[in-house]
């Protein structure tokens, strides 16, 4: 563990790219995404993308590969979904352990790969918690405001059972992505603390929320200072924010935390803004050239790429975050507050 606490103190490190994007290209059937353990699956497959860890392991792995060759020093595990709240759209709740601990299984073995090729620059992975596809702070009930369609206990029972599947997989650290509705993370929270606490270790944890629009808060209506906030209790490797804006519009929201607290800060934006079609069109070297932005006013520890972004984009980020010093975060706090 200690080592990526060496290594946000020596470079800026690089988190990878879109997982989705990639998959995208292979087109994917639904006879595909099946293979022949799910032949005769009762329900569409199709889209279950965290499914393909066990139906299309090899393209997860090339896709791993792909980001580390880039220049990548952390990946995520194919797991954005990998919840039973999550995978209750396709009737997998079942599948759900295994789902996670396959994922992390590959991307470890990927980064240990690449580890011993370079032992000057270890390779980390990240199992990926995302935010689920229900809110406990919010309605899905315009008519009905006070009710809930998850609760805390709900979201908290799902993650603990992802959390443990990650970590038995063999992820360096836990990301709990994408957040939304800051309960919902406080949920995520919660549970792998308990994990932590029950196995009595110590694995570092990345927080990235998600500013939805122009309002410059997150859907259950923080700020991002609100957000470092509401989180800052919890021993956190780092916080930042990812997904929703490109990276010229996310920069006011990293510069209103980067000087309020002593952990890293990360970032790993959209490629701008999706066309009418719903496509991302920013170039590497549109992106990199926003991107250095952040590096020039000393606002990041940990930068990558969300949705639009390719192995190009991370390459070029790489090259650029090679050439600056990470932002002087209080590392060594959180490596006490850790142990």
């Amino acid at each position: 563990m200690s080592n990526i606490y060496n290594a946000l103190q020596e470079r800026i490190l690089v988190l990878d790219g879109a997982m989705g994007t990639m998959l995208q290209a292979y087109k994917f059937t639904e006879e595909d995404f099946r293979a022949e353990r799910f032949k005769n699956y009762p329900t569409s497959l199709q889209g279950n993308n965290d499914l393909l860890s066990i139906t299309q392991p090899e393209a997860i792995k090339t896709i791993h590969g792909k980001y580390f060759e880039a220049g990548a020093d952390i990946i995520e595990t194919n797991t954005f979904s990998g919840t039973t709240i999550a995978m209750a759209d396709y009737q997998m709740e079942d599948l759900v352990y295994e789902l996670n601990y396959q994922s992390a299984k590959i991307a470890k073995e990927v980064a240990d790969e690449f580890t011993l090729k370079e032992p000057h620059k270890p390779r980390f992975v990240a199992g990926s918690i995302g935010p689920t596809n229900r809110t406990a702070s919010m309605s899905p009930d315009v008519n009905d405001p006070g009710y809930r369609a998850v609760t805390f206990n709900d979201l908290r029972i799902a993650y603990k059972q992802q959390a443990e599947a990650l970590i038995d997989g063999g992820v360096d650290l836990l990301l709990v992505e994408t957040v939304f509705d800051t309960l919902n993370a406080k949920a995520a929270l919660f549970a792998i603390e308990e994990v932590k606490e029950e196995r009595n270790i110590n694995i570092p944890i990345m927080l990235s929320g998600t500013i939805t629009d122009a309002s410059g808060r997150t859907l259950s209506g923080q700020t991002a200072e609100a957000f470092l906030i509401s989180v800052s209790h919890i021993p956190l490797l780092s916080v930042g924010f990812n997904c929703a804006l490109g990276a010229n519009l996310l920069q006011p929201h990293l510069e209103s935390i980067a000087n309020k607290t002593d952990f890293a800060i990360s970032a790993h934006p959209n490629a701008g803004l999706p066309n009418a079609f719903g496509e991302y069109d920013e170039s590497p070297e549109e992106m990199g050239e926003q991107i250095e932005e952040y590096l020039k006013k000393d606002l990041i520890n940990i930068i990558g790429g969300c949705c639009g972004t390719s192995p190009e984009h991370i390459r070029v980020i790489a090259n650029i975050a090679a050439k600056y010093k990470p932002r002087e975060a209080v590392i060594l706090s959180a490596v006490e507050r850790s142990y």
